[in-house]
């Protein structure tokens, strides 16, 4: 990765050895148009928001992309050159899909958003999917590069309920309440699947 390493009613169903979908109605994955997806490392964001894209035709925005310099070490981009690029997207883009963990990136667009999804997964759960992640070629520039990198990551991904930055639970968990429109919270890989298959049926 180019890192350093009044609330809706909730209705909740249990999933069978997996945990629980969490949102103010089933039918949620039917309706996004201006969605923002966030939570750790390895939860799931990505393949989200493709599969969100890609079935219901809406724009893709990494936010990995925008956020960092083309440094090494990488440094953040400033804030007000990714907030630029943010609005552009949305002003040019009238049905989109924003995905990543940055809550200060986030909050720039969460005006605009009329659902917010919270992917809150086990750290266990995070750290299997960065194992079997297939190779993002927007973020590294070979697989084994990608696999260097998976010892920082890992050890990146337990540290999200401890931290107080900006990619931490907590900045998720206060974005996640500060929004008063419809909102979810998935729990497990199977509940995202879950998600990703209802919205593209």
């Amino acid at each position: 990765m180019r890192d350093p390493l009044g609330r809706s009613r909730v209705l909740k169903f249990k999933l069978p050895n997996h945990g629980q979908i969490c949102g103010p109605q089933v039918p949620w994955m039917m309706q996004l148009s201006k969605t923002l997806i966030f939570g750790n490392s390895g939860s799931g964001k990505s393949t989200l928001a493709k599969g969100l894209a890609k079935a219901k035709g809406l724009s893709h925005l990494d936010l990995d992309s925008l956020a960092w310099l083309p440094t090494s070490p990488p440094k953040r981009a400033p804030l007000e050159d990714s907030k630029v690029r943010i609005m552009e997207f949305i002003s040019t883009n009238s049905s989109w899909v924003i995905e990543g963990c940055y809550s200060d990136l986030l909050a720039m667009a969460i005006d605009a958003a009329s659902e917010i999804v919270f992917l809150d997964l086990s750290v266990e759960d995070c750290i299997e999917n960065a194992k079997n992640r297939p190779w993002e070629p927007h973020k590294y520039d070979s697989k084994e590069a990608q696999d260097k990198n998976l010892r920082m990551l890992v050890s990146w991904i337990r540290q999200y309920a401890d931290r107080v930055d900006v990619f931490s639970r907590q900045a998720h968990l206060e974005l996640y309440d500060s929004f008063q429109g419809k909102k979810s919270i998935l729990t497990s890989n199977t509940a995202t699947s879950t998600a990703a298959k209802a919205a593209a049926a």
